[in-house]
């Protein structure tokens, strides 16, 4: 089985807000090119991603698979990426402090890879997946930001700095 581990200057909530939106799937999951449809029920165990992978015109479709969602802990999915097979793809994300520590593992299931030799597969699942989580980072931790900003006070402007409106200062000199 695969591993990768990243520290997400960001909290849980935030990467499971990414994780949540099916639509996001192929910014951050390595060789999804596209999504083709997100099941309304999405992330609910059960429900499913329908994607593609590769380059056109060289795609193929497939989909991923919910088995367990328990935000903002973990989410384990199914993924489909044939020719090589299935794999489970477990994510687990804990509290570190005002960061995040998330945990990807990834073994396959079914289908032609699970034939390949393991310290060949993990090696190359470790080199895709340390991206994978490099991408989740990037959109997490921006939406951390943006609600960080979203949710502070902005000082308000003073009444001489409003548009449109000139300073005492400037009144007095016209």
């Amino acid at each position: 089985m695969a591993r990768n581990v990243r520290v997400l200057h960001c909290a849980p909530e935030d990467v499971f807000e990414v994780l949540s939106d099916g639509w996001l799937y192929p910014t951050w999951v390595v060789g999804a090119s596209r999504m083709r449809a997100v099941d309304p029920t999405w992330p609910m165990r059960g429900s499913r991603l329908h994607h593609s992978f590769g380059v056109w015109p060289m795609l193929i479709n497939d989909e991923t698979i919910v088995e367990e969602h328990d935000p903002p802990r973990s989410m384990v999915m199914r993924a489909r990426g044939w020719p090589m097979g299935e794999a489970r793809v477990t994510i687990e994300v804990r509290p570190r402090g005002d960061d995040c520590f998330v945990r990807i593992q990834e073994e396959p299931i079914a289908g032609p890879g699970r034939f390949v030799p393991r310290p060949i597969m993990n090696a190359l699942v470790r080199w895709r997946n340390a991206e994978t989580l490099h991408r989740l980072a990037y959109l997490s931790e921006g939406r951390a930001a943006v609600r960080s900003r979203r949710d502070s006070p902005s000082p308000s402007p003073s009444p001489s700095a409003s548009p449109g409106r000139a300073s005492d200062a400037e009144a007095q000199r016209s």
